[in-house]
């Protein structure tokens, strides 16, 4: 009883100090609102991003309003990036098992947005992904050039360049509009010494994404590249033709491309 008492009046201690340091300094304490992991939404989210991430909720347009904090811990909690690194690993397994032939010719796909680089500062502003796609409005986001690298994926670019395989970014941003920033951020990020920045332009405005990205790697197949590996975050970056030997998917609740 009285280990209990002391605790109680550890926490009232603390909690005044952090209201007058608050006060005094001026800062405002920011507290990020979390769902319990047993509650209900938590547990219907839990589902609903694996079902996301397994392909069997296709087509989606929305998250969930319900899950709005739930994908915000996700990917600002830190579970997202460990999610990312233990994929990561995976690759690199796979990765130190193929022995490179001599010609230059051995090469891996990685996809852009929210594979390479995040958009997670954008997605804060649309609740993560709860609101519609605003073209208009990510187009000003992505001209701005202020994509982070996404850690786990720049760690595996920087190991694939070094063993000597040839990397291909492919995107489905539009090279007229977007083409000289995405190089600039992708740099800056430390993104460098890819084979190609492969973009979208006039002769595939308007394909779909599995499309467009089939013939991409159609194109870098005839060419006489072996695509050993594909990484992506959206299911329309790993499905169609010509795919490689295996693909590896990026996890991303907050939006999907078909």
């Amino acid at each position: 009883m009285i280990s209990a008492m002391l605790r109680k009046v550890r926490e009232v201690l603390v909690f005044l100090f952090i209201s007058v340091f608050s006060k005094v300094t001026g800062i405002k304490t920011l507290a990020r609102a979390t769902v319990p992991a047993d509650s209900a939404a938590a547990i219907f989210c839990l589902s609903w991003r694996l079902a996301v991430e397994t392909n069997n909720a296709s087509a989606w347009r929305t998250v969930p309003a319900q899950c709005f904090r739930y994908v915000e811990n996700y990917m600002i909690g830190g579970q997202y990036d460990q999610d990312v690194n233990l994929i990561v690993e995976q690759i690199l397994s796979y990765v130190n098992e193929i022995v490179l032939s001599n010609d230059g010719m051995d090469a891996w796909i990685l996809d852009v947005d929210d594979t390479c680089i995040s958009n997670v500062f954008y997605y804060k502003g649309k609740r993560y992904g709860c609101d519609p796609f605003d073209s208009v409005s990510f187009k000003s986001w992505a001209k701005k050039g202020e994509c982070p690298a996404i850690p786990g994926v720049l760690n595996l670019f920087i190991k694939l360049v070094e063993s000597g395989f040839k990397v291909f970014l492919v995107t489905g941003r539009n090279e007229e509009t977007l083409g000289q920033v995405t190089i600039e951020n992708l740099h800056n990020q430390r993104f460098i010494g890819y084979e190609r920045l492969i973009m979208r332009n006039a002769a595939n405005k308007g394909q779909s994404a599995v499309v467009y990205k089939s013939q991409v790697r159609k194109q870098l197949m005839e060419e006489g590249y072996r695509l050993w590996g594909n990484v992506g975050d959206q299911w329309s970056d790993l499905q169609g033709e010509y795919l490689g030997n295996r693909t590896f998917k990026i996890p991303n609740p907050m939006y999907f491309v078909s």
